[in-house]
């Protein structure tokens, strides 16, 4: 599994949307600035952001986008899935119910499904608020 640069992206959009604080909205330039990244690719990003309410946009001269929750409340997992799709190792996974033919006899079903499950422990228990505090911790260093 290779997370595309839609998915890093989006991730560090969002981080650096939360190291803002909710002080005031952010002009996609600044984070497009911040994080080395197009506008262009950005507001591509956005879009599927603020579709699914993740990110509020305000209007105006002091216009830019804002997180809608807190930072404790958007797992990275979350964040990957919408701009990744499903995030399974293999095919015969991405659905609930595993409709392959060879699921009853498949050896390798169980390393897949174990693979899977290590990352869903990484991706849906990891939040942003913690990746707020470890880039703070990173930064004192």
């Amino acid at each position: 599994m290779k997370i595309s640069t839609k998915g890093r992206y989006a991730l560090r959009m969002m981080l650096d949307l939360a190291l803002q604080e909710g002080k005031r909205p952010v002009a996609l330039r600044e984070i497009a600035d911040r994080q080395e990244i197009s506008v262009k690719y950005l507001e591509q990003i956005v879009s599927v952001l603020a579709r699914v309410g993740y990110l509020k946009s305000i209007r105006g001269p002091q216009g830019g986008y804002v997180l809608t929750r807190e930072p404790k409340d958007y797992t990275v997992g979350d964040i990957l899935r919408l701009t990744e799709g499903s995030l399974a190792p293999v095919e015969c996974l991405e659905t609930e119910r595993n409709l392959c033919p060879r699921a009853d006899h498949c050896v390798t079903l169980k390393l897949w499904k174990e693979l899977d499950q290590a990352v869903r422990q990484v991706v849906d228990h990891r939040t942003l608020e913690d990746l707020v505090r470890e880039q703070k911790e990173e930064e004192q260093h």
